[in-house]
């Protein structure tokens, strides 16, 4: 191993370990930074190294539900599933991972389990279940279900690789839902069996209950919905549908629409931002306040997250492309786990579900010699592992991780000493490791 490459490796992982320190967009400005430096040390930089159409993916999918949180959108989903929560509050750690999974396949975006947050703590406390268990189960769930939402940038990416090697949309739908769900909920089956859930006997909660820092159990109080709150959710809920059909439409499987004018990612584009438009007209939201959500505020950050460490992680990919073919075609081939465990650890590196299929599928695909379906025999592969791009809670500084953290006032949602050792590790780990074995299972004989 020369000197050159050992210092690009050490600009690569210091640019990430910077940014997980800084956190939020420091993410991205880490990256940026990573770029200079690579660039200085001789490395080739490209503009093609921005994943641009994920990028305008989160952000027209962001604009979309931003617009729909002012119209009172986002207010009405949590009181359904606030409703649902507290109907039936013995089932918390099976319906709270229910309800973030759902929201975040309708969605396109995990960021909307934060509005859960708060009620699945409330209704753990009122059953004397530690909150640690449903939350964490509702973050995680939240962050597989990136992979199997037909509108997330992550998924819309992965069909790009796939789909001109033989595996169709609706396929590659149908496996990437039935297997996160299914290791959604063997994973909550598992937290419920064997979990020491019994929130009285825990000592930290005991300690915190004794200095008054836990707040008391109250009672469901849902403001009123603004007028429009439920069109918001219909005309958002119909986008989707629409773009789901479109995406069908023109799949090389389905082939209803021949030489379609907009391709997938520009139809999710433009038809987000009309959704968008739509809301605002017909729901009068107030454009104003449109900047100032919290919905806006985290896409933005992820967007910013995604252009600075994905191009880093893609400069350096590009720079030494055919080493990767190499290893990739003697370890991928004969061991074809080794690229879920690779997506695993890369994805809480990179932070994102989406840079990580765009820095990693491509070039394993290539590298696998796949170009074309008469020699794409491995993509199942791929696919298969797929779900392992969720490894975002490894590293307990995602946003949804910390909020987590910072609502569960009875103290049991915590990070360890060890930074790995928090409450999202086990079943984070649990669950992607049974969508990608269901995967192993399933791929090989559908594809």
């Amino acid at each position: 191993m020369d000197i050159m490459l050992i210092l690009q490796i050490i600009v690569l992982f210091g640019g990430i370990y910077l940014g997980v320190k800084l956190g939020g967009m420091g993410v991205g400005y880490a990256g940026g930074l990573g770029v200079v430096v690579l660039a200085m040390l001789g490395m080739k930089v490209e503009m093609k190294g921005i994943p641009m159409d994920v990028i305008l993916i989160i952000a027209s999918v962001i604009s979309a539900i931003t617009a729909m949180q002012v119209a009172g959108g986002l207010d009405y989903l949590v009181q359904v599933a606030s409703k649902i929560l507290r109907k039936n509050p013995k089932q918390i750690n099976f319906l709270a991972p229910i309800v973030t999974y759902l929201l975040t396949i309708f969605a396109g975006t995990g960021h909307t389990a934060f509005s859960m947050l708060p009620v699945i703590t409330e209704v753990a406390k009122g059953q004397n279940i530690k909150p640690s268990a449903p939350l964490a189960l509702s973050v995680v769930s939240s962050q597989v279900a990136i992979t199997a939402s037909p509108i997330s940038a992550a998924f819309v990416a992965m069909t790009g690789v796939v789909e001109p090697l033989g595996v169709s949309y609706p396929m590659l739908l149908f496996i990437c839902i039935s297997t996160t769900f299914v290791a959604m909920l063997i994973t909550s089956f598992f937290v419920n069996k064997f979990y020491d859930l019994d929130l009285s006997k825990d000592p930290i909660y005991q300690e915190r209950l004794a200095k008054g820092l836990v707040e008391e159990v109250k009672d469901a109080e849902y403001k009123e919905l603004k007028p429009y709150a439920k069109r918001s959710v219909a005309i958002f809920g119909i986008g989707v549908l629409i773009i789901v059909a479109y995406a069908l439409a023109i799949s090389k499987s389905v082939g209803l629409i021949e030489n379609p004018i907009l391709s997938r990612d520009n139809a999710i584009i433009s038809f987000m931002l009309t959704i968008g438009f739509i809301i605002v007209v017909l729901c009068k939201v107030d454009t104003g306040k449109l900047l100032s959500t919290s919905t806006f505020q985290s896409g933005m950050n992820a967007c910013i997250c995604v252009i600075g460490i994905a191009w880093l992680g893609t400069t350096f990919v590009n720079g030494h492309i055919d080493s990767i073919k190499e290893i990739a075609k003697n370890v991928v081939t004969q061991y074809p786990f080794i690229l879920a465990v690779a997506l695993y650890f890369l994805s809480c590196l990179l932070y994102s579900q989406a840079a990580t299929t765009r820095v990693m599928m491509p070039a394993v695909a290539v590298a696998l010699g796949m170009t074309s379906p008469e020699n794409s025999q491995h993509v199942w592969i791929l696919v298969a592992s797929f779900a392992a791009v969720s490894g975002l809670f490894v590293l307990p500084t995602y946003p949804t991780t910390l909020g987590a953290i910072a609502m569960d006032d009875t103290g049991t949602t915590k990070v360890g000493k060890f930074v790995f050792n928090h409450s999202f590790f086990v079943p984070g780990t649990i669950m992607v490791a049974i969508s990608v074995i269901l995967g192993f299972l399933i791929a090989p004989v559908l594809i």
